[in-house]
């Protein structure tokens, strides 16, 4: 497959009407299009509509996939339920952008790797990843600080992605619960691409996230006037219950105080310096884990092969006669079985000070097959005999 592309747009909010339908349907002829979903795939030619006009105009969530290396996720969301002053201090190069159209706020994810591995099942990534808009949409600004860190994160792979003068940059606030992101967090963090050390060093920082407070919610939603409740089902009966369901949690966890306090900053140095020290040290315990463990099955076949050895002892004679039955029946497999048992007879020879003896049995047993090459080929192979390492 030369070319890859992968287009799906999803509206989450409100299905399209039926005059937006008609004017998403002149973009395409062999799109897959619903009143809430827009998919197409491109293996030569492209898309001839602009993404951003219809993110704007139509649509909360689009994903876009090509098989060079390239990721996007674009998401909508109401204005009334994340500033643009706060979305842009997680701004960072052309990986997380940010903009507003409208009564909307528009959150620009993307990732670029020429080298890494094409996404063969694209169209898996967006019901994972529509999660993190409900979570930014009531307050959770960990998505917001994995795009900044995946974007500064770029810097490792492409050495020209970022200036030096970016070394001294400071991070912005870091939210809670870091360390126990969301499945829908962790596959976003996939989607980046963002190092796993990264995040491990950038953490550790991150304060422990407070558990649901659902007695809380029922408080909160028990005190607001009736007025504004009716107010509220009314919408969720115009079809508009999803808005009205981000609205309340981002309205009560406002309410509740879930501000990040910027203390302790740390410089893109700092995290980039302090992930490749994490990493160093990583690899190395790794590495002495792999050698610990490869030595202790090193020992486990060592001891066993001794009773191996323990058990051939007991009844020596018989093993050497079995070695001769197989060597007569002139067969390839049987030389092989005969070899790995004069191979045994050797080393249990070697341990219990007899070599004498076995060096003369086996020359005995070679001048007596000499003209067997194909077995005389395999002693030699195993250094048994005259010819080999284990000969006199």
């Amino acid at each position: 497959m030369s070319e890859y592309q992968y287009y799906e747009f999803v509206a989450i909010d409100r299905p399209l009407t039926d005059r937006q339908l008609a004017e998403v349907r002149q973009l395409s002829t062999r799109a897959r299009i619903t009143s809430t979903s827009f998919v197409n795939e491109y293996h030569w030619g492209s898309f001839r509509g602009e993404p951003n006009r219809m993110i704007e105009r139509y649509y909360d969530a689009h994903l876009y996939v090509a098989n060079w290396g390239s990721r996007r996720l674009v998401l909508r969301l109401p204005q009334s339920l994340l500033d643009l002053d706060v979305a842009e201090r997680y701004a960072v190069g052309e990986q997380f952008t940010t903009w507003t159209a409208g009564k909307h706020l528009i959150l620009d994810f993307s990732s670029e790797d020429e080298e890494g591995d094409f996404d063969v099942d694209a169209e898996t990534w967006l019901p994972t990843l529509l999660g993190v808009r409900a979570e930014i949409a009531a307050g959770d600004l960990r998505p917001l600080y994995l795009a900044w860190l995946a974007g500064y994160g770029t810097w490792e792979r492409d050495e020209d992605a970022f200036d030096r003068d970016h070394d001294d940059e400071l991070e912005p606030p870091v939210p809670p619960g870091l360390r126990t992101l969301s499945a829908a967090q962790q596959a976003l963090a996939e989607f980046l691409r963002l190092d796993a050390d990264l995040l491990h060093v950038a953490a550790a920082a991150s304060p422990d996230r407070a558990p649901a407070d659902t007695r809380g919610l029922a408080a909160w939603i028990g005190g607001l006037t009736v007025q504004e409740k009716d107010r509220l089902l009314l919408r969720v009966a115009g079809d508009d219950a999803a808005a009205v369901h981000l609205e309340l949690l981002h309205r009560f966890r406002g309410q509740a105080g879930t501000s990040v306090e910027e203390v302790d900053q740390r410089t893109v140095a700092d995290l980039l310096d302090g992930a490749a020290r994490f990493r160093n040290e990583r690899e190395r315990r790794e590495a002495q884990a792999r050698a610990a463990e490869f030595a202790r099955r090193e020992a486990r076949q060592a001891r066993a092969y001794q009773r191996q050895l323990d058990r051939l002892a007991q009844d020596e004679e018989q093993a050497w006669a079995r070695a001769e039955s197989l060597i007569a029946t002139k067969k390839p497999n049987d030389y092989e079985t005969a070899v790995t048992l004069l191979t045994d007879l050797h080393a249990l020879a070697e341990r219990d000070g007899s070599t004498d003896d076995f060096d003369r049995r086996i020359s005995t047993l070679r001048l007596e097959h000499a003209r067997k090459p194909a077995l005389i080929r395999r002693l030699d192979t195993a250094c048994l005999g005259i010819s080999g390492g284990g000969s006199q």
